[in-house]
């Protein structure tokens, strides 16, 4: 008898999977198209600005081969590609990121907010301001945003519920 088997999703996969040994207190993966990220949670407290750092440092180093072995794993079975960060605390610290260029056509007048801010010096390209415009947002808007993608993810149940459609042939 053929046992059928659940597809595993990335996160439970990475769940699976993190070695033990790194003393993880929990791991947080998030996902486009474009890439997976890896938040692992360092174990103890942050010692100030200079332990977290030391203690970044320390889990990128000594983790890196196995970071790497994982990362290949998930790539072949997923089909994504895999980066890295680590929190402490409050504190987040990316690493191996992808950066992914993003197409968009902008009016006069947002095209001027952009040059603002490279006139001002908080930013040297377009690209840049743009970037910037998205992160302050993010870090500011994320009560609302969190409230978004939950519903997004209602509209998706519900979705999935409903009648499929038929394809004619």
């Amino acid at each position: 008898m053929a046992s059928i088997m659940k597809p595993v999703r990335v996160d439970e996969w990475f769940a699976d999977n993190i070695p033990e040994r790194w003393g993880a207190r929990a791991i947080e993966v998030l996902a486009d198209s474009d890439e997976t990220l890896v938040i692992v949670e360092l174990p103890g407290r942050p010692s100030g600005p200079a332990g977290t750092e030391a203690a970044v440092a320390r889990f990128r180093d000594t983790t890196r081969e196995e970071r790497m072995a994982l990362a290949s794993g998930a790539e072949s079975r997923f089909g994504i590609r895999v980066s890295w960060g680590v929190r402490q605390g409050q504190e987040v610290v990316l690493f191996t990121t992808a950066t992914v260029p993003v197409m968009t056509r902008l009016r006069l007048t947002e095209r001027r907010v952009l040059d603002t801010l490279i006139d001002g010096g908080l930013a040297r390209t377009r690209s840049e301001a743009l970037a910037w415009c998205v992160r302050l947002v993010g870090e500011h808007e994320q009560e609302w945003l969190a409230e978004l993608r939950a519903a997004f993810q209602s509209v998706e149940a519900v979705r999935q519920k409903g009648p499929k459609s038929r394809r004619r042939s």
